[in-house]
């Protein structure tokens, strides 16, 4: 999370998560942290271009990127088109409709949630037309293309994948791209979104990974794990038709205020022990998901973490998926 580290940390993580045997790497796209304990916001795409020159096997991945506001789509494609010639391929362009916390810095606005994926529709034609290597020309309702061409695309298409959260969202975006990213273990959005996808022709790419992530906080000691997860991860409490409205820092430790060590110790898995955290995540492979990020909680416990993940966390996740 580019919200717990800074860049040259960051690069770091990525390089010992490929030596550890992690199969893919993802990184937020935020302008701010969530809470002001976590401390860091370094440019995400600065960050994954060093990480594509340090690494060389781990798949990458923005977890995700919002294309209708701080950053013009032209200028996603673009970055998303770039970093895919870097990568050798290994990139994977993970979007979404955005968070009030980083967008407003522009000083547009919070538009509603409608609006905002009417904006994220248009976004993901203007970046799909891009990636054909073409001119492209639009006069959308919240976009404006003029004579735009990206003249560096790698020969392998950048596949595109988008974080959805309920019923709508799926049935909107699961013919306009190749993956789907979510934060719930729920069977339904799988089935719809395959379902969906099936009914279109199967979209670009027949073969759609379910994208899936679950918080964890590993450390020796139990009880400073759940210490450090309240301190830097309750903001998850609020879930994201909340989490996308709030405005800053201050407003995720207002609307948090109440929610206690113990609250966070029930929903997130801390602590040393791997059974927790198979369990949990077993949840979301048992509801269709191919894919799971884990996201380790504490930027400085991350080199600790890679190490017990390299020796027992990831040797029984894979035996216990099998």
């Amino acid at each position: 999370m580019t919200e717990q580290a800074g860049p040259r940390e960051l690069v770091g993580h990525a390089v010992a998560a490929e030596a550890a045997g992690f199969d893919f790497a993802v990184m937020s796209d935020h302008f701010s942290p969530w809470l002001t304990s976590q401390g860091h916001a370094p440019n995400a795409w600065a960050t994954l271009g060093a990480v594509s020159q340090a690494t060389s096997v781990i798949e990458l991945m923005t977890y995700v990127t919002c294309p209708i506001m701080r950053y013009h789509p032209t200028v996603v494609a673009q970055q998303a088109a770039t970093v895919g010639l870097l990568s050798e391929g290994r990139f994977t362009l993970g979007l979404g409709a955005g968070e009030n916390l980083n967008e407003h810095v522009v000083g547009r606005g919070w538009p509603p949630v409608n609006v905002r994926h009417e904006m994220l529709v248009e976004a993901v034609d203007i970046i799909s037309a891009l990636f054909s290597g073409e001119y492209v020309n639009t006069a959308g309702k919240h976009f404006r293309v003029d004579s735009a061409k990206l003249w560096d695309v790698p020969e392998r298409r950048v596949p595109i994948a988008m974080a959805v959260s309920g019923a709508q969202s799926v049935s909107t975006f699961a013919p306009l791209t190749d993956h789907m990213v979510a934060v719930e273990p729920d069977a339904d959005l799988v089935s719809q979104w395959d379902s969906t996808r099936a009914e279109h022709g199967g979209g670009r790419d027949p073969g759609s990974r379910k994208i899936g992530q679950i918080p964890i906080c590993w450390d020796a000691d139990r009880e400073a794990a759940i210490a450090r997860a309240h301190d830097q991860f309750r903001w998850f409490a609020g879930g994201w038709k909340v989490n996308a409205e709030l405005p800053g820092p201050a407003g995720f430790a207002g609307a948090t205020q109440f929610v206690r060590e113990s609250d966070v110790a029930d929903s997130i898995p801390c602590g040393p022990e791997v059974e927790p955290i198979v369990k949990a995540v077993s949840a979301f492979w048992e509801a269709g998901f191919t894919d799971i990020a884990l996201i380790q909680i504490g930027g400085d416990t991350q080199d600790a973490f890679t190490g017990f993940a390299e020796r027992e966390l990831l040797p029984a996740l894979r035996e216990a998926s099998a």
